[in-house]
Parts: structure tokens; sequence; C-alpha cells
């Protein structure tokens, strides 16, 4: 298959490519010593990958989160909160009054709730403000702070799906949800997620008969949530890791019924390469890329990236991302819609990528490409999550340890 189909791959190749830096040997120069260094390496401690994680982390994100780097670093080294996403497939109406007699609540329709109120409360407001200018009198600041978050937040109102529901403990409350069980016809009743990656799901903000690309989706949890919806016309979960895709069938099976999943398509493409095979055709793109999962990265030495044998591999980490965004924009066709995220709290795997991307897109294809503002989110999901609020682009979860969700990162692209 051609890399990325010879277009954004190699025009992110050729924008990116730096000069060679292989050493020469001098001619003349005494023989290398292996068997010294072998015995070396034989003998040397093994550092952990976590400890080479946190060391990476330490430096370069005490330096980007300022004062809110310890609490961040105390949120990844303790136990992850998760969210219980409702599986609308299942005959299980029993369980949200379960979840809620624990005190979970569904912290979308919380927030959905919250833009409600803000509406009635600014239609006061300004009936109000009437009467007080009929009076001689000006809108209060409280006042004119409801109106300002009810026009903040009405945009995402009418664009959240209200058929995606996620129960999440309180703030502080560290409670651990049961295991998903299965109803009469085997189907599992909810999937336990980390709650903030249900956030691209909804920025993306799917609408009836839209044709949906998940370019990156193994394990399966952001494409089970895009089903909730119940809008996909059809959704291609792609995903380049064979291993990886069979946890994504595996996903389906449980929890999906069979009408429902003959509309998913699962592939095994290199993800750079889909431009290739079906170039600007989907409505909505969700580009979730491989990163250094910084969670991960910190607590587990399986799979670690930060592994002295992946150095190389992590360090061409944003290279990847950028030719993924950019499979992603080609992939969309003018007017959709594409999501990028990351589980990691990296400014180059992050607005950086996108940056890139939106420079590529225009310099190698004469494509415009706009981000879109997600601040609303930051007003409307503040009792669930910790936000970071100076992002260049997109929006930013930190984990604390009040609600250790995150990390997650999202910018959503509009393409003209």
């Amino acid at each position: 298959m051609a890399a990325l189909g010879g277009r954004g791959r190699a025009a992110v190749g050729l924008l990116l490519r730096a000069p060679g830096t292989g050493a020469t040997p001098t001619p003349g120069a005494a023989p290398r010593r292996h068997r010294h260094k072998e015995k070396w390496a034989a003998t040397a401690p093994r550092i952990p990958s976590t400890r080479l994680a946190l060391h990476h982390f330490d430096t370069s994100y005490s330096l980007h989160l300022g004062a809110l780097w310890p609490s961040v670093r105390a949120g990844l080294l303790c136990e992850q909160k998760y969210g219980a996403l409702l599986n609308n497939f299942a005959a299980a109406d029993h369980v949200p009054e379960e979840l809620e007699l624990l005190n979970a609540t569904d912290f979308i329709s919380e927030a959905l709730q919250k833009v409600q109120q803000w509406q009635r409360g600014a239609a006061v407001g300004e009936a109000a403000t009437g009467c007080q200018e009929g009076s001689g009198e000006g809108r209060t600041g409280m006042q004119a702070e409801i109106v300002a978050q009810a026009e903040m937040s009405s945009p995402l109102c009418t664009s959240i799906s209200s058929k995606i529901k996620c129960y999440t403990f309180p703030r502080g409350d560290i409670t651990r949800f049961r295991p998903a069980r299965p109803d009469g016809l085997g189907l599992l009743d909810y999937y336990l997620m980390d709650a903030a990656s249900l956030l691209p799901v909804l920025a993306l903000d799917v609408q009836p008969d839209d044709f949906v690309l998940d370019l990156c989706a193994a394990p399966g949890g952001k494409t089970l949530a895009l089903l909730q919806t119940g809008f996909c016309g059809h959704l291609a979960a792609n995903d380049v890791s064979v291993s990886r895709t069979k946890r994504l069938y595996q996903i389906l099976q449980s929890y999906v019924p069979k009408e429902v999943r003959d509309t998913v398509s699962v592939t095994s493409y290199d993800g750079r390469d889909w431009d290739q095979v079906k170039g600007g055709t989907f409505h909505k793109v969700l580009v979730d890329v491989p990163c250094t999962t910084d969670r991960h990265s910190a607590m587990e030495e399986d799979n670690n990236i930060f592994h002295r044998r992946r150095t190389k591999e992590r360090q061409m980490l944003p290279m990847l991302q950028l030719q993924l965004l950019m499979a992603g924009i080609l992939a969309a066709r003018p007017g959709g819609a594409v999501l990028y995220s990351t589980c990691s709290l990296s400014p180059l795997q992050n607005e950086c990528v996108v940056e890139r991307a939106l420079d590529v897109a225009q310099a190698q294809f004469n494509i415009s490409i706009h981000p879109e503002d997600l601040s609303h989110f930051r007003t409307l999901f503040q009792d669930t999550f910790s936000f970071f609020s100076e992002c260049r682009l997109g929006e930013l979860v930190l984990p604390h340890l009040t609600a250790n969700f995150g990390p997650m990162y999202f910018c959503k692209l509009r393409r003209e």
C-alpha cells in the first residue's frame, strides 16, 4: 500500500524530514571493544520504564503546567477513576436506578440540565433587567453572569447527544463500579471507561445518517460510544493492530446486537494510508492517535513506551500523529469535522501536532482547516473534570485526586 497514499504521509515527510545524523567511521580508528561494552551492559542496573517516564514528565510537564504539575503528578500515580457508559442496546432499565442508589449520576444529563437552568435564569434576568431599566436600575453582576453562561453553553446544548449516558461518582468519591452484567440476550449492561474519553465523542457531534470513521478504533470504547448515539449511518472502525482489532470485535460482540454490528465495518489498515482507501467521504472522523499514554507509562512496566528499546518509537510519535491526523483530514469530505485526541499531557503531541497539520493541509493540499472553539466544555463539565485553561488549541482534562480522570486532549477541526 502506498505511503499515506503518497500524498499526506509523503507531504509530511518532506516538511519534517531532518538531515541525516549517521556518523562515518574515521579511517584508521581503533576497533570498537565490544567485549567491554557487553560486560558493562550486562552489569549496569536496569532503570524501570516507569521511572524513566516520571523523570521525563517531571522535566517537561513541570515547565508546561507550572504550579499545577504536583497535583497532576499525584493524580497520575493514584488509582484512575472510571465512568459507566450505559449500553442502550441492552435490556437494563434497572441499571440507572441501581447506580443512583449508590450516589452515581449521569454527568452528561446533569450538564444539559445545568444549561436549561442557566437559560431559565437568563430569561428571568432579562425580564428583571427590563423592569429595572424602567426604574432606572441596571443588570446585576449575578444576572450578567447567568446570561453569559447561558449564551456560552447554548451551542453545546443542541450538539450533545442525550442518548449517551455515563454515570460517575462525585468528586472525592472513589467507589468502584461492579463488573458489567449480561442481559437476557447476553449483551452487557454498561462499559467501564475513563469518562473523559467520552468528551471527544460528544465534541464530534454525530448527526443522523452521518458516515463516521474511527481511524484508530481499538480497543473500542469510543467506537461503542459513537454507536450509542444511534446516529451513525455507517461506522468504519479501523486499527492497524490485528491483535487490538480482535479486542474491538469482542467489544462489539459483547455490547452490540447483530443488526447494528452489520452497520460497522472493521478493518486493519495502516491509518496513514486511509485516504487511498476511502478519501473525502466521511462526515465525521475521529483520530484518537497512539501517544505516550501518560497514566499507563507512569504506572505500568508492561508495554511501556518509555522502555529504552522503544526510544526511537517514542521520539517518532509526533510524526506518526501528524501523519494520522493528515489522513483523517483527507478522509473527511468538505464541510466535515475531524476530532483529534490523545491521552497525553504533552503539547508536542497535542497543540503542536494540530498546528503542524493546519500548515501541511494548506501548503500541500490547499485545504483550509478551522479549529472550533470548545471552551464551553470547560463550563459545562467543570463539576466532573479538571480542565487546563491555557491550551492554545483544543481542551485538556487534567488528572486530579478528587476527579481522577484523564489526561485527555481533544481538538475539533472543520474542513472547508
